[in-house]
């Protein structure tokens, strides 16, 4: 068993700890003529079955009497999905969670499956799987893609501009969360 970082957003950690989340989708670093034959599962950089994931998100130091203490401990973070306003007196400026420390991360996975598609394959369940619940969703009763076209928005939306119209292979990382 192997732990590794994952990087999520501020709604997605929302959806996370709600229990919405099960899957995320990451694109393959390398796209060339792969096909599902010879991409190989063995290759995700994230890992494989049994293996866990530990989350990191934005968050901040709080600064108890505004003294920097010698140690850490796990009540002495805030984090931006949880919808704090960062004092500068209290709290240190909000930090990208690409450096947030293992011992301060509160959300662990352990991958359950792991599996290459194009992006543009996802069904409307792993949309949904995705973090979206029905409630969130316009009502639209033409729309029979909802979560789809919710999913395609947020995909746009981290990844720019025309990048659900590239098609991508992704990896498909279905999850369940776990205590540390």
């Amino acid at each position: 068993m192997k732990e590794r970082p994952i990087l999520f957003s501020a709604p997605m950690v929302r959806a996370l700890l709600a229990g919405n989340k099960t899957q995320t989708r990451r694109i393959l670093k390398s796209q060339g003529s792969a096909t599902k034959a010879t991409l190989g599962l063995a290759n995700c950089h994230l890992g494989q079955p049994g293996d866990r994931l530990w989350v990191r998100e934005t968050f901040a130091h709080i600064y108890r009497g505004n003294d920097k203490p010698e140690s850490r401990r796990s009540d002495d973070v805030a984090y931006k999905a949880d919808g704090f306003s960062v004092d500068p007196y209290v709290y240190g400026p909000w930090k990208p969670s690409i450096h947030i420390p293992r011992w301060a991360s509160r959300i662990n996975l352990v991958i359950k499956s792991v599996r290459v598609e194009r992006l543009q394959d996802i069904s409307e369940a792993d949309a949904l799987a995705e973090g979206i619940t029905y409630g969130q969703l316009p009502d639209n009763p033409h729309d029979q893609q909802r979560a789809r076209t919710w999913y395609r928005g947020l995909w746009e939306q981290i990844n720019g501009a025309g990048s659900w119209e590239a098609n991508p292979f992704v990896w498909v990382i279905e999850f369940e969360r776990i205590e540390k």
